[in-house]
């Protein structure tokens, strides 16, 4: 008589990288200080501050599909060369923005305790697979993975850059999950963003968590279908070995 057999599935952590397990503006401030610089242009934390502002709108934009991924980068360094002191006449903005992302892929920031925590979930959870599912440039998410250490503990990469789609779309998250070929049920999104994150998570019907909430979070809970709030990596840990303590039973 043949018996079936049982096919074992993993705790799969879809996990946001810029500002879950990455510190984004540390780096973003650093290389964007050293590639002005490097082209005689001012830089100050007024124009970093104008920058982060202005980019993250443009993001925005984006995962509204309202606006290209080369429109954003050509738009966010032209409103920088406006507001630097120097001459740029001669400076294309995708050039420099190129220069940006290498520069940013080599200063990697982790957040405080980020190496730890991911190192205690692969420990301590059986089964346990960890992805990273981000929007952004592959070279620059690549980068900042290897030169923290943060790489050694992932099994896979899903960048909107390489898959031609967004979050929240969820054609990025209908690419993770054939790729991870295991069921829903299985898989949990982890992301500080709730427009792309938390969104996403709910278009694909998976379980989510949000990291780091602020403003009404119990209201946006509820709007966005969020499973989960973690305010620290302790919390988060705690809240992501229940769940899989949970699908194990």
């Amino acid at each position: 008589m043949e018996t079936k057999t049982e096919v074992k599935t993993h705790h799969n952590f879809l996990f946001d990288l810029d500002q879950t397990l990455l510190d984004f503006h540390a780096s973003e401030y650093k290389a964007l200080r050293i590639v002005l610089e490097s082209h005689g242009l001012s830089f100050s934390d007024e124009i970093y501050q104008a920058f982060k502002a202005y980019n993250k709108s443009l993001w925005l934009e984006l995962e509204k599909g309202s606006i290209t991924r080369t429109e954003l980068f050509i738009k966010r360094f032209q409103d920088v060369f406006a507001r630097c002191g120097g001459d740029t006449t001669d400076l294309d903005p995708l050039q420099v923005n190129d220069e940006f992302i290498r520069t940013m892929s080599v200063n990697g920031v982790l957040m405080d305790g980020a190496l730890e925590f991911v190192r205690k979930l692969k420990e301590t959870i059986p089964e346990c697979r960890i992805y990273i599912a981000s929007n952004g440039a592959t070279l620059n998410a690549k980068g900042r993975i290897a030169s923290t250490g943060l790489g050694d503990y992932i099994e896979d990469l899903f960048i909107s850059e390489d898959l031609g789609v967004t979050k929240p779309d969820k054609a990025f998250f209908d690419i993770c999950l054939d790729r991870i070929g295991e069921p829903t049920v299985t898989c949990i999104m982890i992301g500080d963003s709730l427009s792309s994150d938390m969104l996403g998570a709910k278009n694909a019907s998976i379980a989510s968590v949000w990291f780091m909430p602020s403003g009404d979070i119990e209201e946006r809970m509820k709007e966005y279908e969020i499973d989960y709030a973690a305010s620290s990596f302790e919390e988060l840990y705690q809240i992501l070995k229940q769940w899989s303590d949970d699908e194990d039973n």
